[in-house]
């Protein structure tokens, strides 16, 4: 008895014709029983391109990059070797190309199913694989710019024109199609190779990687380098390495600028030094092997030791300095005080207000320098101010009340380890100081007392400013050499601190600044704490390079394209942003591995 009705009466061990017949596929069922070939659904000859522009969700370009839609459908062999930030071409019907990056990737379904199932689920965790042919793939692309070519050169263009449906996209893999997309300058400044994501740029091209160069010449406008760098790092990101590489391209034999009198110059390099690692710029690199160098020959990347490198070290009272770790050239010097009648903010580092530093500036100074004359010596210019009786002439005559005088006299007190110590001082080193073609390091590790350091290189850096704005220098050697001024920790000395000395300071710095390019005067700063840096001084810098930054306040403060901020916290030792408009659209880069100079304690 049984509940199946008419299927009760089904034989297992039936016609096994019948049974044959049902079980074959329906191919060969159709085959055999119609007649039909069976129908190969690949498509004929091999694919070109990665996938093909797509309108199921609009195809737009827009003057509004917020109104532009360009998607690319992706196929499933090329999935897994698309990033987000790969640059990518697609081809106009009339030669002309479209150069886009990849902004957004995206899974989206096939077909109208719901795949948040149990049964889903459990049959996905029984296979090793994924099929894809159930899920489309679209890559999100922003367009960069139109190439074409006009009289045998390739060119580019802002996006002016949207692509045909269909079009084929690839991979960008040739180097000039990448360069002229990106504006990146064919000759110059050397910063590293072109990556996304952490992984370097491969092209067809012999190297396969992309070089990557700062603007150096005055046919493609002012010189990047007087235009001003930023380079910005965390503790261990790689900055000081990255730094020194960019440096010694600046002392390449070859480097020249061409100065108003007709001369070409090679740049006169000062770097203050608060970690004592810049004069092993003097040093070769031993772990720079042969083959690393004959690859650095190739892409014109200058390597080896500096032999005119010279470490200029202030004598600041009984500390010594150790120079057991490069074989640079050491020279003492001392500050003399004559130097504060041209910068009185170098004897008001506690602090003064408006009203001290007026009486400093405009009554005490000019008296003191009358009485002993422009060489009188920090020791008898306190000597000066204990004088009670100059007090209290000066408190009869209205002109600084005692008070006042009192505060004046507190503050400038301290810094006679800093001045006139038993060294030759700076004004009569001034030739050998700024040499061109020559890299001068100014160490202050050895110097415990930050007050002292910062009196020292606020005192030369001012020396060298001053000069080189001035119209009637005192130290033509100065004025007539192109000058890159390097200061790492910038921001102990450029800060946005609200005092009057600190207001003078930034007021100088953003002069130099602005006046650089028509004096060849470029400042290279180094910071971990970018945020720290006055806002009149960061406005001047044209190229900022980022390193690996942890801080949020720290990377909002270079303000680089938010594209590229998310990835600066992820980024790996050495792997960095530059964002210099001025020479290309904002790109990632992987530096050298090796440093091109001698680098890191034994």
């Amino acid at each position: 008895m049984t509940d199946l009705g008419d299927f009760s009466e089904f034989d297992a061990g039936g016609d096994a014709d019948s049974t044959a017949e049902s079980s074959a596929s329906p191919t060969e069922r159709s085959t055999d029983v119609d007649g039909f070939e069976p129908a190969n659904v690949e498509p004929r000859g091999e694919d070109v391109g990665i996938g093909t522009i797509c309108v199921s969700q609009g195809l737009r370009i827009a003057e509004d990059e917020e109104e532009t839609s360009l998607r690319a459908y992706v196929t499933s062999g090329n999935r897994s070797s698309v990033r987000i930030g790969s640059y990518l071409v697609a081809p106009y019907p009339d030669g002309e190309t479209l150069f886009c990056r990849i902004t957004g990737l995206e899974y989206a379904q096939q077909y109208h199913a719901d795949d948040a199932t149990e049964i889903h689920a459990r049959r996905a965790m029984r296979r090793d694989d994924v099929d894809e042919a159930d899920y489309k793939f679209v890559a999100s692309l922003e367009p960069v710019a139109v190439l074409y070519e006009e009289g045998g050169e390739l060119k580019r263009r802002m996006t002016d024109r949207v692509p045909k449906p269909q079009t084929v996209v690839g991979q960008a893999n040739d180097t000039a199609e990448i360069k002229t997309g990106l504006k990146i300058p064919e000759d110059g400044v050397f910063l590293g190779h072109l990556s996304v994501g952490g992984e370097t740029v491969r092209t067809a091209a012999s190297p396969p990687t992309i070089d990557y160069r700062l603007k150096d010449d005055y046919e493609a406008g002012d010189p990047l380098v007087f235009r001003h760098t930023l380079v910005a790092g965390g503790t261990g990101s790689g900055k000081t390495h990255a730094a020194k590489n960019v440096l010694r391209q600046y002392l390449a034999d070859e480097r020249r600028y061409p100065m108003e009198d007709g001369r070409t110059v090679g740049p006169a390099v000062v770097q203050f030094d608060p970690q004592d690692e810049y004069a092993q710029m003097h040093d070769d690199n031993p772990e720079l092997d042969g083959e690393f160098a004959r690859r650095l020959e190739r892409e014109g990347v200058a390597h080896g030791g500096v032999d005119d490198t010279t470490a200029f070290v202030p004598k600041v009272g009984d500390s010594t300095y150790s120079a057991g770790h490069h074989r640079a050239e050491c020279v003492e010097f001392t500050i003399p005080f004559s130097m504060v009648h041209d910068n009185p903010f170098l004897v008001a580092g506690s602090g003064l207000n408006d009203n001290q530093y007026g009486a400093l500036v405009s009554v005490l100074l000019p008296r003191f320098r009358r009485q002993y004359g422009a060489d009188g010596t920090y020791e008898e210019f306190t000597s000066f101010l204990d004088d009670p009786a100059l007090r209290e002439e000066l408190d009869e005559s209205g002109r600084v009340h005692e008070a006042t005088f009192d505060a004046v006299r507190r503050r400038v007190l301290g810094f006679g380890h800093v001045f006139d110590q038993d060294a030759r001082p700076i004004t009569d080193l001034v030739h050998e100081f700024v040499r061109p073609g020559g890299l001068t390091v100014v160490p202050t590790y050895h110097v415990s007392d930050s007050r002292a350091t910062e009196t020292v290189v606020l005192a030369l850096s001012s020396l060298l400013i001053d000069q080189k704005l001035s119209n009637d220098p005192t130290y033509e050697r100065i004025k007539e050499t192109p000058l890159i001024l390097g200061m790492d920790e910038a921001h102990n000395f450029l800060t946005d601190a609200d005092s009057v000395q600190a207001g003078k300071v930034i007021s100088k710095f953003t002069e130099a600044a602005k006046q650089g390019r028509k004096e060849r005067l470029g400042l290279f700063l180094i910071t971990q704490d970018p945020q720290d840096i006055d806002d009149a001084v960061f406005k001047q810098l044209n190229t900022t390079v980022v390193l690996n930054l942890g801080d949020e306040d720290a990377i909002k403060s270079v303000n680089i394209p938010s594209s590229l901020e998310s990835k600066v916290p992820y980024m790996e030792k050495g792997q960095m942003v530059v964002y210099s408009p001025d020479n290309s659209e904002p790109v990632e880069l992987i530096g050298l591995s090796k440093c091109v100079t001698r680098h890191g304690r034994d």
